[in-house]
């Protein structure tokens, strides 16, 4: 992969990917604060400041060498998470699957937004590689948080919201994953699995869905089916 080729998909990833991660941490500190726990929204972690959020290995330096080592084929970064007290949830159990499920909506609603940009740029008619491509990393970029975050192990936020819909004495088992959880979720990554099992059919789905709510736009436009 040549410099240039590395320089230009930074430039059109980077406010996507920072907007995806932004609000996908701010959305589990906003739903937080409302039931109950201020704890992200007293540390100023509930902001669309990307800063704030930021890990320097998790969200540059990984991401950055994995997409150099695999020649773009393999990406995985994260963010700094937000600090959420369950227990000072006014109804912890329930309440975490609510917390749990806002950062992937907030990554699931930026798709939808994106691929309508991708219906206004085509519809009008817009050739500009820069801003379809930055368009189409918005919408790619969302699904993967979306999907991948929704693995059910904790500390995953599928995990979290297992945990609060399993019955009480299942549930506190199910927690006792989490001090493994990222070795796990990580080996069933590099096997293979998590792709194949899990990500390529919720993203399918997720785009077809989008594709049917956005049909009125592009019947609109006069965009052909996809």
């Amino acid at each position: 992969m040549s410099f240039n080729e590395i320089v230009q998909t930074i430039t059109t990833h980077a406010l996507p990917v920072l907007l995806a991660i932004t609000l996908h941490e701010a959305a589990h500190g906003l739903v937080a604060k409302l039931l109950g726990d201020n704890s992200a929204w007293a540390m100023g972690r509930v902001t669309l400041n990307p800063f704030v959020h930021i890990d320097p290995v998790g969200t540059i330096a990984m991401p950055l060498l994995l997409y150099i080592a695999t020649a773009g084929h393999f990406l995985f970064g994260y963010a700094k998470p937000v600090p959420v007290d369950f227990s000072r949830l006014r109804h912890p159990k329930r309440d975490m699957v609510w917390v749990a499920l806002a950062g992937p909506a907030a990554n699931l609603l930026q798709a939808v937004i994106w691929a309508a940009v991708i219906y206004l740029l085509s519809g009008y008619g817009v050739e500009e590689r820069f801003f379809l491509e930055m368009a189409q990393a918005g919408l790619l970029s969302n699904l993967v948080m979306f999907a991948f975050n929704l693995f059910p192990i904790p500390p995953m936020d599928g995990g979290r919201i297992m945990v609060g819909l399993l019955p009480m004495r299942l549930a506190l088992g199910f927690a006792r994953v989490e001090r493994f959880g990222f070795f796990i979720v990580m080996g069933l990554v590099m096997l293979g699995i998590v792709n194949a099992l899990w990500m390529l059919p919720i993203m399918t789905a997720s785009t077809l869905s989008i594709q049917w709510l956005l049909q009125p736009l592009a019947n609109y436009l006069q965009l052909p089916s996809p």
